[in-house]
């Protein structure tokens, strides 16, 4: 069992950072209970749900405009340990779930809102996406190389790192305090908040002169030098290096056959950079990606070949280390970290929208076939 076993979470379904938020609680062992609409229930014979972040958690279906279906989420608010929801600011309130209501009702929950903007601030009330987070937060006019458009990173940056990462971490910190103090609090995770916090290092660094945020892909970190960046091979792939301790550059020249070459002598030497890059783009392109592979594996030249998400699973350390696991015959990436008293696991394959009705609320609410029947009968739940 996972060390949050026995914690109860309810999640208002929704997209991205909020279901990966549950994921992760679910991963280690919370029963999550998703609460979806009705409208969002598939037909019988959908079949099994392949939606990968919806794994490890029950699903209901309420109609919360009915008045005994916001009852019924109300009473399973009652019985949570948290909540997760990641509607605009207001949503919840006119739902009649607002914080104030649902702690009025039990003082010991743990309320996560998953916003972009936060629940205040002049952009609060308007709508955005992971991209325009990383551009508010100053993150993404780092991530470019000279003479270049910015380039976001899919989502991942702002919707999941800065934002269900964060609002996870947010909620296992209430969670512990809730032990000791018996009382439960809001938590405001807002994705662009959460992406500036992966910044923090940079401006440190800025500080420090090591770090020029004017002219980004300039620097050892983001690609501006020879020794940290991404090349493409003589069949069309491509290979990473990132050797930045001279010790490991000393490895990666020996590597390359350019241990002896003067001109690679002097790391540091950032007007040589550009240069160098591409004397190394030259060596790169003489052999193939699984040809550098066999070379270079196993040394300390800080390299890894760039693989697809296909490629990925089956690669020799992941599959050693079980990094990715097949459920239900989809392949996904295994829970993360890794505890070795109480670890980690999938709970169960994903589910679709309303699966569970009739369980959850026997196995929390107590409810009777009687109850279940009036409830369909009234269309309050699904």
């Amino acid at each position: 069992m996972g060390p949050l076993h026995g914690v109860r979470v309810v999640e208002m379904a929704g997209l991205g950072p909020g279901p990966f938020c549950a994921m992760l609680l679910a991963d280690m062992g919370a029963d999550v209970v998703r609460v979806h609409r009705p409208s969002q229930v598939p037909p019988p014979d959908a079949g099994p749900s392949v939606d990968v972040l919806a794994r490890g958690r029950r699903s209901v279906a309420l109609d919360l405009k009915h008045p005994r279906g916001r009852e019924l989420l109300l009473a399973l608010v009652d019985r949570a340990d948290a909540l997760v929801e990641g509607y605009r600011p207001g949503v919840m309130e006119r739902l009649g779930a607002g914080p104030d209501v649902c702690l009025g009702r039990n003082p010991r929950l743990v309320y996560g809102r998953m916003t972009g903007w936060g629940q205040d601030g002049p952009y609060a009330a308007t709508a955005g996406h992971d991209i325009n987070y990383l551009a508010l937060s100053g993150v993404l006019g780092q991530l470019r190389r000279p003479g270049g458009v910015p380039l976001p990173p899919m989502n991942l940056l702002a919707d999941f790192g800065g934002g269900g990462l964060v609002l996870a971490f947010g909620l296992v910190c209430a969670l512990f305090e809730a032990r000791s103090s018996g009382q439960g609090q809001v938590i405001d995770a807002a994705m662009v908040d959460g992406a500036a916090q992966l910044m923090t290092m940079q401006f440190g660094w800025e500080r420090q002169g090591r770090y020029d945020p004017d002219h980004p892909g300039t620097s050892y970190i983001d690609m501006g030098s020879h020794f940290y960046d991404v090349y493409e091979t003589a069949d069309g792939r491509f290979v990473s290096f990132g050797a930045i301790e001279p010790q490991f550059y000393a490895v990666l020249l020996e590597r390359l056959g350019l241990a002896d070459d003067p001109a690679f002598a002097d790391q540091m030497d950032r007007s040589r950079w550009p240069e160098l890059k591409e004397r190394i783009a030259a060596v790169v392109r003489t052999r193939t990606r699984d040809e550098w592979t066999a070379l270079l594996q196993g040394s300390d030249a800080c390299f890894a070949p760039v693989l697809t998400m296909h490629e990925a699973p089956t690669h020799p350390h992941n599959a050693a280390r079980g990094t990715f696991v097949e459920v239900e015959g989809i392949v996904q990436p295994a829970p993360a970290p890794r505890l070795s008293r109480t670890p980690a696991a999938i709970q169960r394959p994903p589910a679709q929208p309303g699966q569970h009705t009739d369980e959850v609320l026997r196995d929390w609410l107590g409810l009777d076939e009687a109850a279940l029947t009036s409830l369909r009968d009234e269309e309050a739940i699904v």
